[in-house]
């Protein structure tokens, strides 16, 4: 039997992965249509079905699960391998995937990530925003950026951005002209509130907190979204009482287009962490990240 080409195993390993070929051709920047050809000439090569496709997802079959199971470390091993080459540069090049939450990339990675790539220009950093929980290696990436609770036991955490962050609440000037000012995290229940649906479906209720004492609600109101642009929109619109992170309201704040309600019931909580799994090769791109954010936390 001919040996398979090498990239026709690692197209094999992204597609099994992504569970999609379309998945995977966005993770690899090269075409859907690149990818099963190189799955199909591996088949052909191999003489076994890897992959069950159906119009709604791609599963491997036994015999692909074997060889993902016994082909995605020596992978790994090979990518390892090459990043050694690393160490003889100056600055270290390759690919740095992230996978971070919505709120992250909008308002803690952006400058960072700006200051680091202007001191390691061959580092090409590719960020995927995602607000559901994500197995960070199953996916291939290279590390995540999640807050405290949502951390695996047997990854590093550095901490990343803010270490103290608190959810507000307000409203704009004209509903709360016409529905009265909330006091009290209860009166919530008497207001039309715009909520936050997780790609989960999940939907968590409002919790605020003053002098130990931690209020929950299950407010109501005219918009449910996925989106924090539709909600923030909702509220400067005049829809309801929004809340949220404070650093997406804190700009309408200052422009007075909305208006801090409860203040002294915001909440604080424990700020973000970069996190990466301890028991493997650290490639080049993301140690270069590691030390980058260490030394501006220090700095």
């Amino acid at each position: 039997m001919e040996r398979p080409d090498l990239s026709d195993l690692d197209a094999f390993v992204a597609v099994a992965h992504a569970r999609g070929f379309r998945g995977a051709a966005t993770a690899r920047k090269v075409s859907a249509s690149a990818l099963s050809e190189a799955v199909r000439r591996l088949e052909a090569r191999l003489d076994v079905r890897l992959l069950n496709r159906t119009t709604r997802s791609v599963t491997p079959t036994d015999a692909g699960a074997r060889l993902l199971e016994r082909l995605s470390p020596a992978l790994d091993g090979v990518a390892e391998a090459l990043d050694v080459v690393n160490a003889y540069r100056d600055t270290p090049t390759g690919t740095l995937r992230l996978n971070v939450p919505g709120i992250i990339a909008r308002v803690v990675l952006p400058p960072i990530a700006a200051d680091f790539l202007k001191t390691h220009p061959g580092v090409t950093l590719e960020v995927a925003v995602e607000d559901s929980f994500v197995d960070v290696l199953a996916a291939r990436f290279d590390a995540g950026v999640r807050y405290e609770e949502r951390l695996e036991q047997d990854m590093i955490a550095l901490p990343i951005g803010p270490r103290v962050q608190r959810f507000a609440a307000g409203a704009a000037p004209a509903y709360l002209a016409s529905r009265g000012v909330p006091r009290h995290p209860r009166d919530l229940l008497e207001h039309a509130c715009i909520r936050h649906r997780f790609p989960s479906g999940s939907m968590p209720v409002w919790e605020f907190e003053q002098d130990g004492e931690i209020v929950r609600v299950d407010p109501k109101g005219p918009l449910v979204s996925t989106s924090v642009d539709m909600e923030v929109g909702a509220a400067l619109a005049g829809l309801g009482v929004l809340a949220t992170f404070e650093e997406l309201l804190a700009p309408h704040f200052k422009s007075g287009a909305l208006v801090p309600v409860m203040e002294d019931w915001w909440q604080p909580f424990s700020g973000p962490y970069l996190y990466y799994a301890g028991r493997r090769h650290v490639p080049g791109p993301l140690r270069a990240f590691i030390d980058f954010v260490k030394a501006r936390r220090e700095n």
